[in-house]
C-alpha cells in the first residue's frame, strides 16, 4: 500500500492536539506520504536576561527526521507574519547549522490544493 491509499484521518496527525488546523492538515500530508514527524519538539533560546535564562524562544512546528530539517507553518495573510519572520531570523543566526523551512500561506494553500483538500481557517499558525 502506498502513502496515497492512506487516509489522513487514520494517521498520527488524528492523534496529536495542535495549535491549528493547518497544522493538523500539514500532518496528515505527511502521514499520507509516509514522512515521520514530529510536533514541537524543541525550543530554541533566542534571548537570555541578565542572569543567563531564557526569556524568548523559537518552537518550529515539526521536525522532519529523515530530511533532518525543522518545518515552520505562517498561515497567517503575508503583512501578518513580521514577528514571525524575524523569529526565524533570529534563530539562523543563533542557531546557523539547524535547518528551518518556513512555509508561507501561499505555498501551503498550493499544497493543500495539490492535494484536492480545502484550507483551514486563514486564523494565523
Amino acid at each position: 500500500m502506498t502513502g496515497r491509499d492512506h487516509h489522513p484521518s487514520g494517521g498520527r496527525a488524528g492523534r496529536v492536539r495542535f495549535a491549528h488546523p493547518s497544522e493538523r492538515m500539514f500532518a496528515a500530508l505527511l502521514d499520507v506520504h509516509e514522512i515521520a514527524w514530529e510536533y514541537e519538539p524543541v525550543e530554541f533560546a533566542l534571548d537570555w536576561d541578565r542572569t543567563g535564562a531564557p526569556c524568548a524562544g523559537f518552537r518550529p512546528d515539526f521536525w522532519l527526521p529523515e530530511h533532518r530539517t525543522f518545518v515552520e507553518l505562517t498561515t497567517a495573510d503575508q503583512r501578518l507574519v513580521t514577528r514571525k519572520n524575524a523569529k526565524v531570523r533570529r534563530m539562523r543566526q543563533l542557531y546557523p547549522e539547524v535547518p528551518v523551512t518556513v512555509v508561507y500561506q501561499r505555498d501551503f494553500r498550493a499544497l493543500v490544493a495539490h492535494h484536492g483538500l480545502a484550507c483551514p481557517p486563514s486564523a494565523a499558525a
